[in-house]
């Protein structure tokens, strides 16, 4: 497990009737968030396995990839950067590098702050959502990365990630003009959504680490009996507020130059029945279990390409290797990349908080759903099947 340190803000959004009119923010606090290198593996291993190709060369390539540029120091220590590496990079892939990193600790960030759960909480991806929740997220436009199902009801997150060339990693005073523009944009999906709740991580590399800067709006049901406990530093930073534009009405939508544009029009949100109503939340959660049968599909097509058998997980046979990260020069991580043949009951797990996760010698172990991911550094001798089992299952 390794560190980063995040600064969390809270923002409220002042609405007109053309939608989102003023965003401001205020700065809760800072403090030392826990990383696991391995759930950054495995969120970014994930969303490669929903794509309707499964192609292990690419996967495999990705992993090693991104090991190179970032390193974990274990014992709690910093989430680092290999910046001479990344500089000399092509602009496509210090991107891949960053959006890699954020995704991981966006996801981080939504255990510390939002109690969620791998394995007891569902995690989907936006770009395999679509097609499976036509009616209900529209396809052009703004569309955040991963969707949270938490107990409050469904929790959208968008990850950002820049390198930054300053010895203060944290930008000071009030946001960027890039954060402004992407909270603005966000506010008004939101409200597009019938208000859909949703939070914003913006990642920072540099000389310093890894830093991130957490958006979090006050009135997101997400926000309620939120975990700050591990904040040590109180917020010092003046309240700011910025106007958001509006829209040129010439265009048809105000989309992201980043993001595709899909012209098809999503049909209408099926019927609950019978003429009921039906929550947003019931309708994205009952969209998302017909999603399930496209995730289980992908992971069935992965394990069935895995050709070693690493051990079985409460009887479930696991299929995987160990993979270096030696794309780019010497290799200071090797990352253990494992199939289940199907999920081990929640019931049957040990209980995981990322919080909790800092004791001494303890493995750096991230199981979501059927994929399982172990990174640890390349001069370690690698952990018996043994042992990882009895961290995943207490």
């Amino acid at each position: 497990m390794s560190l980063v340190r995040a600064r969390v803000w809270r923002f409220t959004v002042e609405k007109g009737k053309a939608g989102a009119e003023a965003v401001q923010a205020v700065e809760i606090g800072q403090g030392p968030l826990p990383v696991s290198l391995a759930a950054v593996i495995n969120i970014n291993a994930l969303a490669c396995d929903l794509r309707k190709t499964v192609d292990q060369r690419v996967r495999d390539h990705e992993i090693s990839l991104l090991l190179s540029y970032i390193a974990g120091i274990p014992d709690t220590g910093p989430l680092g950067v290999d910046c001479p590496a990344l500089d000399s990079s092509s602009g496509h892939i210090r991107r891949f590098v960053s959006e890699c990193t954020g995704l991981g600790v966006m996801t981080a960030t939504s255990e510390a702050l939002f109690d969620w759960e791998p394995g007891a909480n569902g995690l989907s991806s936006f770009d395999v959502l679509p097609g499976k929740l036509v009616g209900t997220y529209t396809k052009t436009g703004v569309r955040p990365d991963l969707l949270y199902d938490l107990a409050a009801g469904p929790l959208a997150g968008e990850a950002r990630g820049r390198r930054r060339d300053h010895e203060q990693m944290f930008p000071a005073g009030k946001g960027t003009q890039p954060q402004k523009t992407r909270l603005a944009k966000l506010a008004q999906w939101s409200i597009d959504h019938d208000d859909h709740a949703y939070f914003m991580s913006w990642v920072w590399l540099g000389k310093g680490g890894v830093y991130v800067d957490i958006f979090l709006p006050d009135d997101s049901p997400a926000a309620v009996g939120l975990r700050t406990g591990w904040i040590d530093t109180p917020g010092s930073t003046p309240p700011w507020r910025f106007r958001v534009p509006r829209p040129d009405a010439r265009r048809q939508a105000d989309l992201d130059p980043e993001e595709p544009v899909v012209s098809q029009a999503a049909p209408a949100p099926e019927s609950g029945g019978q003429g009921s109503a039906v929550s947003p939340g019931a309708h994205i959660r009952a969209a998302i279990n017909r999603a399930e049968s496209l995730v289980e599909a992908a992971m069935n097509r992965s394990f069935n390409h895995e050709e070693d058998t690493l051990g079985t997980l409460s009887d479930v046979p696991v299929r995987g290797r160990w993979i270096r990260g030696d794309a780019v020069g010497q290799a200071r991580h090797e990352v253990l990349l494992g199939v289940l043949e199907e999920r081990v009951p929640v019931d049957h797990r040990a209980q995981r908080h990322i919080l909790a996760s800092q004791e001494a010698d303890r493995l750096d172990v991230f199981l979501e759903g059927r994929l399982l991911t172990v990174v640890q550094p390349v001069d370690s001798p690698r952990p018996s099947w043994d042992r990882i089992q009895s961290e995943l299952l207490g």
